[in-house]
C-alpha cells in the first residue's frame, strides 16, 4: 500500500510545523510508516542555493513533491509542512502525488504575527526581508482543503484528532 501526503499549508507561524510534528507522532502511534518533512529543514538540506522568487519556491515545492513521491511509494506516509504560498504550487503537489491530502492551516495573520517567535514578521516589516509571505508576497489561501484546521482556536490535540480521523478513513480505502 502506497503512503499518503499529507500537505500542511498556512501563513508563517500559523503552526504548521508544531502541527505536523504532534501528527507524525500520532500517525506512529497508530502504526503508520510516517516521515515528516519541513520546509524550513527542506530548504536548509536541499534547497540552500534557492532564493524566494516564485521561481524558486516552485523548485523548492518540485523538490518536496519529489522526495514525499519516492517515500509514498514505498508506503511511507509523509507530513508536509511547507507555506506553498501560491494556488498553482499547490495544485502541482495534488497532480504529482498519487494520495495527497490539503490541510489548511488557518490562523489570522494578526495572530501569526503575535506568535512570531523568530521575529520574522518584524524584519519583514523593517524591509530587513523582502518577498516575506504575508507581508511583501501573497498567500493565497487553498479553495478546497481536504481539511481546514483553527490553530488559533482550537487546541493542537483536537486539530491532529481531526486529521488523523480523516487520514485514518482515507487509508480504509485505498
Amino acid at each position: 500500500m502506497n503512503g499518503t501526503a499529507v500537505w500542511l499549508t498556512g501563513l508563517p507561524s500559523s503552526g504548521k510545523t508544531t502541527t505536523a510534528l504532534a501528527l507524525t507522532a500520532a500517525l506512529q502511534e497508530r502504526g503508520f510508516r510516517v516521515e515528516c518533512l519541513d520546509g524550513d529543514e527542506l530548504r536548509r538540506k536541499v534547497g540552500q542555493e534557492l532564493g524566494f522568487s516564485k521561481e524558486d519556491r516552485m523548485e523548492n515545492i518540485r523538490r518536496a513533491v519529489y522526495i514525499s513521491k519516492l517515500l509514498n511509494r514505498n508506503g511511507i506516509t509523509t507530513v508536509i509542512s511547507m507555506i506553498a504560498p501560491y494556488l498553482e504550487m499547490r495544485d502541482y503537489a495534488r497532480a504529482e502525488l498519487e494520495s495527497y491530502v490539503e490541510v489548511y492551516v488557518h490562523c489570522p495573520l494578526d495572530e501569526c504575527v503575535r506568535r512570531d517567535v523568530k521575529g520574522l514578521y518584524a524584519k519583514a516589516r523593517k524591509g530587513e526581508i523582502t518577498a516575506f509571505t504575508g507581508i511583501y508576497d501573497i498567500y493565497e489561501p487553498p479553495v478546497s482543503p481536504e481539511i481546514t484546521i483553527h490553530t488559533h482556536t482550537s487546541s493542537v490535540d483536537a486539530n491532529v484528532r481531526q486529521i488523523v480521523d480523516y487520514v485514518v478513513n482515507e487509508h480504509r480505502h485505498l
